[in-house]
């Protein structure tokens, strides 16, 4: 079986982020009553003419841009025509002959080896209805019915489970930091079909297509489950048929749906109710330049900083908190310092209150100040821990706020010499112990400091008095 090579291409859905539909004045939102943001126009009424939405065009050209595409300065729209209970004009309005954007690329990083995943084409087009199925019951929620979307189709230049993963995930961060969508999986903003074969030479095997795959992990799940099953039957001497299946999560196997049949026929033609899209270089540069850090260029500053990778990672999964600290890019913090204090205490009251950080009383000027007292060993994490819920909810500086507390920082060399002179007095076994070379009796001996000042030592000059101590 190990013989058997993967081939992958992906396609994947992503609705924009728009405040009304692509051809209509109705809501774009999710999670309202059924039916609630609905016209005319979304349900196929006869007689109905479909008006374009331009921030549609913004968004679709900044995907492009970002996905590194060849644009068409001259676009229509096309009608694919089929029937389906969710499709009551009979037609679906997309981009077929001329999407917006072709030939572009993703770049991955897959066990530490960089890959380019070509990108075939970017084309905007609506979203049907959705279709809920209830025992022997189908209904219709007509509220996504006119969404704009934009298709990714990329090229088959995946391998492994591994690859389609992180494609899938690269494309959701630049989408997600690019303000494009708010890409959530779980709510069907952002969905995911994948095709695969396998086969062990260079031609490429007969493909099934996985539709509707509801999270990135199972991405991986489903690929692995469909290429096991695709090899078994090779292997019996059967052949694969050309079909659409669904991975089922509970039983962890990919299902059959249909099977398909070659040269479906969607009679594409030119939309006649919509006029050919024309746009400039100039749009396209003004488009361009909205484009906001990305989160690459985001990694590779916080790494620069000092800030682990994995750090990193977690301040860019959270989109707010990376912003916030963007904005002390320029210096005067140390970033290190800044980001475990984001990742940890800060973060922690966030979860807890269920607020963003923006809409906390945390300031830029008293994030700097306190960041920049723990950083000089002004304060240490145990007084941060105290005053945190001070600094998110009152509009009192760090130095009210410590006053307020009666919170006492020993800061003094002489005052905790005296100190770290009478705790070493009163622990002559740990401090034997270090001097026999085991350095974890320094832990302790530090803990009996801090203890002893009730944790208002400045923690980097206790430590450095106690190894200039022991070390005589």
């Amino acid at each position: 079986m190990a013989d058997y090579k993967k081939t992958i291409g992906i396609e994947i859905h992503t609705e924009l982020k728009t405040k009304t539909k692509i051809f209509s004045n109705s809501v774009n939102g999710y999670g309202k009553t059924a039916n609630s943001n609905v016209n005319v126009v979304d349900l196929g009424y006869p007689g109905t003419l479909p008006t374009l939405n331009v921030e549609v065009i913004r968004l679709a050209l900044k995907a492009a841009l970002i996905l590194n595409c060849e644009i068409n300065k001259e676009m229509h729209f096309d009608r694919k025509n089929y029937f389906y209970p969710d499709n009551p004009k009979n037609y679906q309005i997309t981009q077929a002959e001329t999407p917006i954007g072709v030939n572009g690329y993703v770049e991955i990083e897959v066990n530490g080896e960089k890959k380019k995943v070509r990108i075939h084409d970017i084309h905007i087009e609506e979203d049907t209805c959705k279709s809920i199925h209830y025992k022997h019951h189908s209904f219709l929620d007509f509220n996504r019915a006119g969404v704009p979307l934009v298709e990714i189709v990329t090229e088959a230049d995946m391998h492994s489970s591994e690859e389609a993963m992180a494609y899938v995930e690269k494309l959701r961060e630049l989408f997600l930091y690019a303000d494009i969508s708010d890409c959530k999986i779980e709510e069907g903003s952002m969905r995911c079909d994948v095709n695969i074969s396998v086969s062990k030479t260079d031609e490429l095997g007969t493909r099934a297509e996985i539709k509707n795959i509801g999270s990135i992990s199972n991405v991986g799940r489903a690929i692995e489950k469909e290429a096991l099953r695709q090899i078994d039957l090779l292997e019996k001497g059967e052949e694969v048929a050309f079909a659409t299946y669904r991975y089922d999560e509970k039983s962890d196997q990919t299902i059959i749906m249909r099977v398909k049949e070659a040269g479906n026929d969607y009679r594409y033609f030119p939309e006649p109710d919509i006029p050919f899209v024309v746009i400039d270089d100039e749009f396209i540069e003004e488009v361009r330049s909205s484009i906001p850090m990305l989160a690459s260029e985001r990694r590779e500053k916080y790494v620069e900083a000092g800030i682990s990778l994995l750090n990193a990672n977690k301040i860019i999964q959270n989109r707010s908190l990376s912003n916030y600290l963007n904005k002390f890019l320029d210096g005067g913090i140390n970033l290190v310092v800044a980001s475990n204090i984001l990742l940890g205490d800060i973060s922690a009251y966030l979860n807890k209150t269920g607020l963003d950080i923006e809409n906390t009383k945390l300031t830029d000027d008293k994030f700097r100040d306190v960041v920049n007292k723990l950083n000089s060993g002004d304060i240490n994490s145990k007084v941060f821990k105290d005053i945190l819920d001070d600094l998110m909810e009152k509009d009192s500086s760090v130095d009210e706020i410590i006053a307020s507390k009666g919170i006492k920082i020993i800061s003094d060399p002489e005052e905790l010499k005296k100190i770290v002179n009478d705790v070493l007095s009163s622990n002559e076994s740990s401090v034997n112990d270090y001097k026999n070379g085991n350095t974890r009796a320094i832990k302790f001996l530090m803990g009996q400091i801090m203890k002893e000042t009730k944790g208002s030592a400045n923690p980097e000059l206790v430590n450095k008095l106690l190894e200039e101590e022991l070390n005589k």
